[in-house]
């Protein structure tokens, strides 16, 4: 008979979307996740097969607590304005990072990612009225928006001009 677990897996997840948020999948080794999660080598194996699997675990987590609730917001957007406010100050890190440094060498990654933001994309072209190609351009530009860290205010910018037809 196994030990029982001496860590609580939801809180492991949880703090697992922060570090690979905050550093991607190749900036976080499994040492640092058995520092900074607290879970021995041996049961970050047992219970999620290897890093590669805790970081899927962790990406489907973020899409389900902060992507989807988002996409839920934006399909109430009165405006591209308050949809690109909505985008931009969300916490989006785990999806940029999974987008640009895992969805390239990744299939599964990959097809996380691209149903996250076809769903966002979606929420907007319905809340707006729009094509779902202009609901893809607003939303890669709070993305680009939010990986440049807004510089210059230009989310405030943007916002101001864009009017789109009804």
């Amino acid at each position: 008979m196994g030990r029982r677990r001496a860590f609580d897996e939801d809180e492991v997840v949880r703090a697992a979307v922060g570090l690979f948020g905050g550093r991607a999948y190749d900036g976080v080794s499994v040492d640092d996740l058995v520092t900074h999660l607290g879970v021995h080598r041996n049961s970050l194996y047992k219970t999620f097969g290897s890093k590669r699997g805790l970081y899927l675990v962790a990406l489907r987590r973020h899409l389900a607590d902060d992507v989807r609730p988002l996409a839920e917001k934006l399909a109430t957007a009165p405006d591209a304005a308050t949809a690109l406010r909505l985008i931009t100050s969300a916490d989006l890190g785990l999806l940029l990072l999974a987008a640009v440094e895992r969805a390239p060498a990744d299939d599964e990654v990959a097809a996380e990612v691209n149903a996250a933001l076809a769903a966002v994309d979606q929420a907007i072209a319905d809340a707006l009225g729009i094509s779902t190609v202009l609901a893809a351009a607003l939303t890669a530009a709070a993305l680009g928006i939010l990986l440049r860290g807004n510089p210059d205010g230009v989310a405030a910018a943007l916002a101001q001009s864009l009017h789109f037809p009804g």
